[in-house]
């Protein structure tokens, strides 16, 4: 499918322009003793020098080099656009013009082959942004020796507590007493030697003081 070609108003004007720069160029080139195709090489140069300088100042904006040779390249353009607009007599030339035309090539040559060969700035640096004060450092300090603790408190000794008294007699019962004798005699029987207080205790199951209070009066060791 075909694509439509639609008039653009800035494209036809930079046609034009370029057109009547272009012819006033090879006007003035010719009336300063240029004839023939060189003529017409002059407006090719100055227009081509232009466009180098502006390329190279689309990547490098800081470029000194890269203006000069612009407005050189400008200069050259507007000065022939107003030398053709009447105020020079173009059939006689001032020779300081006629100079300036003839020393024109080498010229173009010597700045399109600068803004060629040229390597590109290195980029700048970002500036640190300063916040302020920087807080104080604070130096950290590792140690392999677990620190010593601190001395307990001390604490007042207690008074023992008195003894339990022993358990009397009248605090075992006597079906329990006869209980436990005949399984002192029953032993006593079997191996011919008293019974442990430790085996009678194990035997009844009965706690310490109640068992030492039996022992007691059963005589057993």
């Amino acid at each position: 499918m075909s694509r439509s070609i639609r008039p653009d108003a800035v494209l036809i004007q930079a046609v034009i322009a370029g057109a009547l720069s272009f012819a006033h160029l090879h006007d003035l080139a010719e009336a300063a003793g240029q004839s023939g195709w060189k003529a017409w090489a002059y407006p090719i140069s100055v227009d081509l020098l232009l466009v180098a300088a502006w390329r190279r100042l689309r990547t490098a904006r800081r470029d000194r080099s890269a203006w000069t040779w612009f407005v050189i390249a400008l200069t050259a353009s507007l000065g022939a656009n107003i030398a053709t607009a009447g105020l020079l007599d173009l059939d006689q030339v001032p020779d300081w013009l006629r100079i300036l035309v003839a020393g024109w090539p080498a010229l173009a040559f010597l700045g399109g082959t600068l803004l060629v060969h040229t390597p590109d700035a290195p980029p700048v640096p970002a500036q640190p942004v300063d916040d302020g004060p920087a807080a104080p450092e604070v130096e950290m300090h590792r140690t392999d020796d677990e620190p010593t603790p601190a001395p307990p408190a001390s604490v007042p000794e207690l008074a023992p507590a008195p003894p339990l008294p022993a358990a009397s007699a009248a605090t075992v019962p006597a079906a329990l007493l006869d209980h436990a004798r005949k399984l002192a005699d029953a032993h006593q029987a079997a191996t011919g030697t008293p019974m442990p207080a430790d085996v009678l205790a194990a035997r009844l199951g009965l706690p310490a003081p109640t068992t030492a209070a039996i022992a007691a009066q059963l005589q057993l060791t």
